[in-house]
């Protein structure tokens, strides 16, 4: 039977992975991969990661299932991470927390969930955003639109996206990204998000959060703005977050799935749902990562280093931004790239078009998506120079 099957296309990402692992260039950059990357290229292990595995590899006495709902420790200290440790949603218990391989499994949980329970709403996401959220929710059955989020000029288009939020259909979901938007670095202020909170009110819109970069845009608290925002001024919410990035444990594939009710009872209803849901998919999810992210977060000295550390990343990652912009001045380019310095987060949607990226990699070996967004994290001193040079020739 499987004589019938045909090929289908690799993921463009992975594919760069090849292509960049087979260059020559003794100069190539990879600005695909969406991790963090440190001064010499590499994805390093937190030092509060290391201490916390020692004492795990010491004190751990089964590997035993952990239920569908993961170790109820990795929601004690997720959902207050989350929501804010004095959280008016948590006091009043409206709040679930079901542990996830990672935010992709998280949303699938949400999907899944959205399709079951919520049979016939369809799911809004912005254009752009990442590509998976496209097949996580046409996958599970769910119809998929989009409303406008960046405009030609390559700015955040946020009168195009309000516009559209009013006319959606009364009970429809609307997928938005917390912080550190990916593909594209824009962000909403706090003001955007207050009348963003207006429209999903006035039109009882479902808001499913996608929460994946806590701490890379402007800091823990910070970045959370808009989540607790809407949790606390909404009677319901969906909420998607990973730990994978922010403790830089990208292969334990740790996430979580908060679901915000309306009351305490409410919140059991869908609680118990969320556990078919994941039962069907998964049965339990990995334990590792969660327990990690337990041991670092219910100990005073593993979070204070593992803050500090996450402070340096995220300095690291804006400095590189205005370096990146400085790099181009001398070209005259400055100007027209500073928009990389405003945005947030790993990503940047740089403006370059697809064949300015083909010309950046067949003739200088830089690699990036072609929809010209960036991993920021794969800039450093060494390269910028490179990139400056290489950029402007492909503007000339």
């Amino acid at each position: 039977m499987f004589e019938q099957i045909e090929r289908v296309p690799g993921d463009a990402i992975l594919g760069l992975i090849e292509a960049f692992k087979k260059d020559t260039n003794p100069q190539k950059v990879d600005l695909g991969v969406g991790v963090y990357r440190d001064a010499e290229g590499n994805t390093p292990v937190m030092r509060a990661v290391k201490k916390a595995e020692d004492r795990l590899l010491n004190n751990e006495t089964t590997k035993t299932y952990i239920g569908s709902h993961g170790a109820p420790a990795y929601g004690d200290v997720v959902l207050p991470m989350v929501l804010g440790a004095d959280s008016p949603v948590l006091n009043a218990k409206r709040a679930s927390a079901t542990q996830s391989p990672g935010g992709t499994g998280a949303l699938r949980l949400a999907a899944d969930f959205i399709a079951t329970q919520l049979p016939g709403k369809g799911i809004w996401v912005s254009d752009p955003t990442w590509p998976n959220h496209h097949g996580i929710f046409t996958s599970a059955g769910i119809e998929l639109h989009k409303y406008p989020y960046v405009d030609a000029d390559n700015r955040l288009d946020f009168d195009g996206m309000l516009a559209a939020l009013k006319k959606i259909p009364e009970g429809d979901v609307v997928l938005l990204h917390a912080c550190c938007h990916n593909p594209t670095g824009f962000d909403l202020s706090q003001s955007q998000w207050q009348e963003v909170l207006d429209v999903l009110r006035e039109r009882k819109l479902l808001p499913l959060i996608d929460f994946a970069y806590q701490g890379f845009g402007e800091g823990l608290e910070e970045d959370a703005f808009g989540v607790r925002l809407l949790a606390e001024n909404l009677d319901e919410a969906i909420i998607t977050s990973s730990c994978s990035k922010n403790f830089g444990i990208y292969c334990e594939r740790t996430g979580c799935l908060i679901l915000v009710a309306k009351n305490a009872e409410q919140m059991e209803n869908v609680r118990s749902q969320v556990a078919i849901v994941a039962r069907e998919n998964y049965s339990n999810p990995p334990a590792h990562g969660g327990a990690i992210v337990s041991e670092i977060l219910h100990d005073a000295e593993l979070t204070a280093l593992w803050r500090e550390e996450l402070t340096e990343m995220r300095d690291r990652i804006n400095t590189l931004r205005r370096d990146f912009v400085e790099a181009l001045r001398p070209y005259g380019l400055a100007e027209k790239y500073a928009c990389v310095a405003e945005q947030r987060g790993m990503f940047s949607y740089t403006g370059l078009t697809p064949e300015q990226v083909d010309r950046l990699r067949d003739e200088f070996g830089i690699y990036m998506v072609r929809s010209g967004r960036a991993n920021v994290a794969g800039f450093s001193d060494a390269n910028l120079p490179y990139l400056a040079k290489a950029i402007a020739a492909v503007n000339e």
